[in-house]
């Protein structure tokens, strides 16, 4: 038997004996030098060549490209599972219980007693002030040249690229005709679902709503049940339990998914819309209950939570002011700004945008002013987050970015793409940068201050028409539904997502400059227009003037016939 043994001298010896018996160490190798051995020898064989004919000439066919093989693979797809852990406390010796409070105070005096505590909480303590010496003598992350301009460096190409793909589960594929930001970390999406093809929805078509976790593409965390399918929602900024939601049936329905994804209130249907519900808004309120809505009877309605079941304002989008709803003009998108209270827009069917103001005393001057410039509805209207005086609309071809000091033309537009345009948004933390989708299934997005002709990045999301866009707050990720309920979650790169150096100086100035421009060009068509009016009143003072002057010699010229005729006679 032989033994090994191994000891320290610490707070207490430790000592480990292997134990092994010699019979098993196995037979000793011993090595020794020899001269090499020949172990066999085989000589040529003449008779074998014999049989070998040499074949003269060889065809061999070549290809000149590289040759290529396609192959097909099926993967399955990758399910996620959300699962709890439960931590509790530990270290505590077998005789204490954590849960008691006198007796953890004890054992933490005990221990706080024992000398190898206090030797080791010394030794640590050393350490610990060493290192904060050292931190305080020099600062790692000073900055010595922040005072100096930042060199130009070459910033990354623009890009996107697809992070998840959520699907309608339905086996009937509806369209993906809003989106939702969860308030709170925006780790959930709610997309709205409804077939806006009149009098033609499928028989058996579902009525539910999804909200997904981003995480989790294979199934949706909640399903939303209205009694009607909801064609826009949105998210309570304050309470995001809460979800408002307009229905193709016009009502308004208040959606609370902890009570079991029921409607929680609906709005009567003789105080509600006509059509259905196209844009819904949360106002900034302090209690977080008011929003208002609008559908395409030309209707904007205003609505407390607190008592849903009838509407407690409406303006009728008459623009000749007489407030008759048979000539208001059909409400498609909506654009409250928090930082004005009391203005809203409305863009329309008819490629109007009316600019309203909710605290007019008479229905006469709540309809403040409007802009022309669609050939078709407005499928999207926004303000601009850093300059709301400059917003976007986007209809018919084209988008088109408009001030509120040049009501007569836009100040900056597109131009006409071959497919329709179907939304459009700002990004929130670049005021010159804005994304659209168009029915072919592409995605633009457009930098102001890269080029202003040509998208700076045009991506082919699907193959299906994109319907509608929505930007996450951070800028980062955008998602995009289809006409056939697919919703496409996109990530753009740091260039698209980060603000640019001195880019809110260039972005006012641009803007500024092109609202100079639109304004001597409305002067200038304003003089010509008086010009042409005056020529006009001119040509018609002579050709009055010529007139009275040739019936003036028709009469003189029958007063001679007439005197003639009677001087004859007598």
């Amino acid at each position: 038997m032989t033994s090994f043994g191994l000891s320290a001298a610490a707070a207490m010896e430790i000592v480990y004996v292997y134990v092994k018996k010699r019979s098993e160490f196995g037979k000793q190798c011993n090595f020794s030098d020899r001269q090499a051995e020949l172990n066999i020898d085989i000589s040529p064989n003449p008779e074998l060549a014999a049989l070998y004919v040499e074949r003269n000439p060889v065809d061999t066919g070549i290809q000149c490209s590289a040759s290529m093989s396609e192959h097909e693979a099926n993967t399955e797809r990758f399910e996620m599972e959300s699962c709890g852990v439960n931590h509790v406390e530990g270290g505590w010796p077998k005789d204490v219980n954590p849960q008691e409070l006198e007796q953890t105070i004890r054992f933490r005096k005990k221990v706080e007693k024992d000398e190898n505590y206090i030797n080791a909480s010394c030794s640590w303590a050393r350490i610990m002030e060493h290192c904060i010496k050292q931190n305080n003598a020099i600062d790692i992350y000073e900055e010595y040249f922040d005072d100096e301009e930042a060199v130009e460096v070459t910033e990354e190409a623009p890009s996107a690229k697809t992070i998840n793909v959520f699907r309608d589960p339905q086996e009937i594929k509806r369209t993906a005709t809003h989106l939702s930001w969860h308030p709170d970390g925006n780790k959930k999406l709610a997309v709205a679902y409804s077939s806006l093809k009149f009098q033609r929805a499928p028989m058996g078509m579902s009525h539910d709503s999804y909200i997904w976790d981003l995480e989790n593409p294979n199934r949706p965390e909640i399903a939303l049940k209205p009694s009607s399918p909801l064609v826009t929602l949105e998210y309570n900024p304050k309470d995001s339990h809460v979800l408002l939601g307009g229905c193709y049936n016009g009502q308004i329905d208040l959606l609370g998914y902890p009570k079991g994804s029921l409607v929680a209130e609906l709005s009567t249907i003789e105080f509600s819309h006509r059509d259905p519900v196209y844009g819904t808004i949360w106002l900034q309120s302090k209690t977080g209950t008011e929003c208002f809505s609008a559908s395409t009877d030309g209707q904007v309605m205003w609505w407390d939570i607190r008592k849903i079941s009838e509407p407690t304002e409406v303006v009728i989008m008459d623009i000749s002011r007489k407030e008759q709803l048979e000539n208001a003009l059909g409400a498609i998108s909506l654009e409250f700004e928090s930082t004005l209270p009391t203005k809203f827009m409305v863009g329309t069917e008819q490629g109007i945008v009316i600019s309203c103001n909710r605290k007019a005393k008479t229905p006469a001057e709540k309809i403040v002013c409007t802009f022309y410039g669609h050939h078709g509805p407005i499928y999207a209207l926004q303000r601009n987050p850093f300059y709301p005086k400059n917003f976007l609309t986007v209809g018919d071809w084209t988008a088109r970015i408009w001030s509120e000091d040049s009501r007569e033309s836009s100040i900056m537009w597109t131009r006409y793409h071959m497919a329709y345009l179907s939304d459009g948004a700002w990004s929130p933390v670049r005021p010159a940068v804005f994304f659209t989708t168009k029915m072919d299934g592409t995605l633009d997005i457009w930098d102001l201050v890269f080029k202003q002709c040509d998208p700076a990045l045009s991506l082919k999301v699907c193959d299906d028409p994109l319907f509608c866009l929505r930007v996450q707050d951070t800028g980062c990720l955008i998602a995009c539904g289809s006409e056939l309920g697919t919703t496409t979650l996109l990530e753009v790169s740091s260039s698209l997502s980060t603000l640019q150096r001195n880019e809110k100086n260039i972005a006012s100035s641009i803007f500024e400059r092109e609202t100079r421009r639109e304004k001597i060009l409305e002067a200038r068509n304003r003089e010509m227009r008086l010009k042409e009016k005056g020529k006009a009143e001119g040509k018609e003072d002579d050709q009055k003037e010529e007139e009275a002057a040739l019936d003036l010699d028709e009469l003189v010229g029958k007063a001679e016939e007439e005197f003639f005729k009677s001087s004859s006679r007598s």
